[in-house]
């Protein structure tokens, strides 16, 4: 067979592979097609009018938009969501990162225990709230049955504005598996040999923990801050199922505005306009995640960037 014959077929076998993988991949690219992309263009289109649902959607251009900035709710409900995203986040981490650790080691029983700490990211949202109500319960729940033995102040937890965004912050402690799992793979893919040159040079757990562990695990540790701070801006489930946004809007989270505002006021172009205002902050919170992590993250292949 001639050179010009080979490279002929090849490139026939070349063209028939991309046709396949065309073709299998186009299930995906057809559910991402209509949807994600179809249903954000919708949203937009609809956050440029006023439609309330069964309805017919009327052109206002930006006037929902213009709307928003004299909104005392929208700007009440982005406070709290900031406000526990700024508690909720860094607690995970350390709770996660700490636990990693610990489960890292070489002990008997290391599946169990794995397991065991893993299980309660496995509960139900609407389960998980429910027993949370019980041990927030200001009469007979278990936080104030627990301070009152110890003899300390008691609180409405739930029922006050001010202890009602703590108290949902300590709650999401709950949920600190999915970090947990990715810190232990990072902590499991740590090169051995740094920590033998560091005891070589005489250093200690806390050498080790200093010049090696924290940052290799800078990587790592900036992921689960991104998608942390990205899930507590979309935080819903505890407001619905616990607060319902009391009391008096102490705990209106973004998300639950926004559910409020297009199902029970039925007014879906305003809904619209809230859905792209908390895509644009998560955005913005993002970008500037991105830029603060060149000053931080070490990437054992290029140092810090």
């Amino acid at each position: 067979m001639s050179v010009a014959a080979k490279k002929s077929r090849l490139s026939g076998q070349g063209r028939l592979e991309s046709r396949w993988g065309i073709i299998l991949a186009m299930p995906a690219i057809l559910g991402f097609l209509i949807f994600t992309i179809g249903p954000m263009i919708a949203s937009f289109f609809f956050s440029l009018t006023d439609w309330t649902i069964g309805g017919r959607p009327s052109f206002i251009g930006l006037d929902n938009y213009r709307t928003m900035v004299k909104d005392e709710l929208f700007w009440k409900s982005l406070s709290v969501t900031a406000y526990y995203t700024v508690g909720a986040v860094p607690l995970g981490l350390i709770i996660g990162f700490a636990l990693a650790l610990l489960l890292n080691q070489r002990v008997r029983g290391l599946s169990l225990w794995r397991t065991i700490y893993y299980l309660p990211t496995l509960v139900p949202a609407v389960a998980s709230a429910v027993l949370w109500i019980w041990i927030f319960n200001p009469d007979f729940g278990l936080l104030n049955s627990l301070l009152r033995q110890a003899g300390l102040p008691t609180s409405q937890w739930l029922y006050s504005e001010e202890a009602v965004v703590p108290s949902l912050i300590i709650m999401s402690t709950w949920g600190f598996g999915n970090a947990m799992v990715i810190f232990l793979a990072g902590l499991q893919g740590v090169p051995r040999h740094l920590y033998e040159a560091v005891s070589i040079d005489g250093g200690g757990a806390w050498q080790r923990f200093r010049h090696v562990t924290l940052p290799m695990m800078t990587p790592t540790i900036f992921y689960n801050l991104v998608t942390g701070v990205i899930g507590t801006f979309q935080v819903f489930n505890q407001a619905y199922v616990m607060t319902q946004g009391g009391p008096n809007n102490a705990s209106l989270f973004y998300i639950y505005y926004l559910y409020r505002t297009a199902f029970t006021e039925s007014a879906m172009g305003y809904a619209s306009a809230l859905a792209w205002v908390l895509f644009m902050v998560i955005m913005l919170v993002t970008f500037l995640l991105f830029q603060n992590a060149r000053r931080w993250v070490y990437y054992e292949m290029a140092g810090a960037r």
